[in-house]
């Protein structure tokens, strides 16, 4: 066993290190006290590599029981310990005090702790996950919807069918995703990150019958999933990798792509006119982008149909600050250059729409190395491994006990006197052994 020197940072003999004194910054409040909230700074003694909350742990037994702050696995795993530590969304349990004191975002060494965002605070770096996130997590009716009565057993599915929905189902409802998000912050109405990507998880299951109407629910929703600014704050702070923006995009493409949901929101409209506009320019129009996407995509129709019309006429005051500004000019309004490339951008997109089916890539199941699977195997790498984790002689091998040479009968005879020796050797080992 090894033993702490608080007065030296030097490791222990078994590479563990030795206790270090952390500042840490809380965020106080009591709502029964009266008094606004407060900072309270703490002075904690543990190695490095132990966690945040440990720190506070140890603060709560040491010196003030008071001190308020959910946990229970202390693993990562059941999400109970989110806070936001120096401004960032994240797990205490699986943050470590070294790292958090050695981050750029850190003061001078502090380590600043506070609530969750976009919740409302109960006590001290308690929040109502209720009021918000499951509230929310229950908006997207989080159950499956089959058709017809139940089997008499269990269902049945093909277990690669499951495969997409992988990534949605490792949710631990931490919380984190919905106190980063921006949206939230602007939107308090917006569905969010956690309960859109618990969404896609049943949308996405073979075994639910009620894909479309889910996805119009959500489309039609002012607050739903054309309501994400694709910040990329939801999929840098989740602990398990869901990636809940990623989760959204595949219902908007679910529902344009594969549903043609035309929704009052111009999601659909927005889409079509985006890619279009990019594929015939390489650049965006934008003085074509609004219109377009208030006509589902056409801009004769936009300039023709009442409900367009007035929405293009609410956007007039944009459309003049825009022009004051300087931010658009009317000849680039009118007249937009197309790339002196535009073949290229127009190859690119003929190569993606030539390709039948849709794949939506899982990182959480294929890995970064993805973009090498089509490429092929190494010429240089006898023993590469491929996609399963297998080398090339290890699948030869698989190849040759799944296809057995239909070779002559003697030498099937000889291979099924081998099987039987075998057998026979098997059988006097355990003799033996016994």
């Amino acid at each position: 066993m090894s033993t702490t020197d608080a007065s030296t940072g030097a490791s222990t003999p078994n590479g563990s290190s030795r206790a270090t004194d952390f500042a840490l910054k809380v965020r106080r409040y009591d709502p029964e006290s009266g008094e606004s909230a407060y900072w309270e700074d703490m002075s904690i003694e543990l190695e490095p590599e132990r966690s945040v909350l440990d720190a506070i742990l140890k603060f709560k037994a040491d010196t003030d029981n008071s001190l308020a702050i959910r946990c229970s696995c202390q693993a990562a795993i059941c999400g109970s310990c989110g806070v936001r530590i120096n401004g960032q969304s994240r797990l205490a349990c699986n943050t470590q005090l070294g790292e958090a004191s050695e981050e750029e975002r850190s003061r001078d060494g502090t380590i600043v702790v506070e609530p969750m965002g976009n919740m409302p605070v109960l006590k001290d770096l308690i929040v109502d996950m209720d009021a918000v996130h499951w509230k929310k997590v229950q908006r997207v009716v989080p159950w499956l919807l089959p058709e017809g009565d139940p089997p008499e057993r269990e269902y049945i599915v093909p277990a690669e069918s499951m495969i997409d929905i992988t990534q949605s189902m490792a949710c631990i409802h931490c919380g984190a995703c919905v106190s980063a998000c921006l949206s939230m912050e602007a939107d308090p109405e917006f569905i969010g990150p956690a309960a859109l990507a618990k969404a896609y998880r049943f949308v996405g299951d073979p075994r639910d019958a009620q894909t479309e109407e889910r996805l119009r629910d959500l489309a039609e929703d002012p607050h739903g999933i054309y309501d994400c600014t694709h910040c990329f704050a939801c999929i840098e702070v989740c602990p398990k990798d869901v990636a809940p923006m990623s989760q959204i995009m595949r219902l908007r493409r679910r529902a344009t792509g594969d549903y043609g949901i035309k929704d009052s929101n111009n999601g659909y409209g927005h889409e079509k006119a985006f890619v279009d506009l990019v594929g015939k320019y390489g650049t965006l129009h934008e003085s074509q982008l609004l219109p377009k996407s208030f006509g589902q995509g056409s801009l004769i129709r936009s300039q023709v149909d009442p409900s367009s019309l007035k929405q293009l006429a609410a956007s007039f005051p944009t459309v003049v600050n825009g022009l004051k500004s300087g931010k658009v000019s009317p000849i680039k309004a009118i007249w937009h250059k197309k790339l002196p490339d535009q073949a290229q951008v127009k190859r690119i997109f003929e190569e993606v729409e030539s390709r039948g089916e849709r794949i939506e890539l899982n990182l959480y199941i294929v890995g970064d190395d993805a973009e090498n699977v089509e490429a092929g195997p190494d010429p240089d790498a006898t023993e590469a491994e491929d996609g399963t984790g297998q080398t090339e002689q290890e699948n030869g091998a698989g190849e040759a006990e799944d296809k057995p040479d239909a070779g002559s009968p003697e030498d099937k005879n000889g291979a099924d006197k081998a099987d039987d020796d075998g057998a026979q050797e098997t059988d006097d080992e355990e003799a033996g052994a016994k």
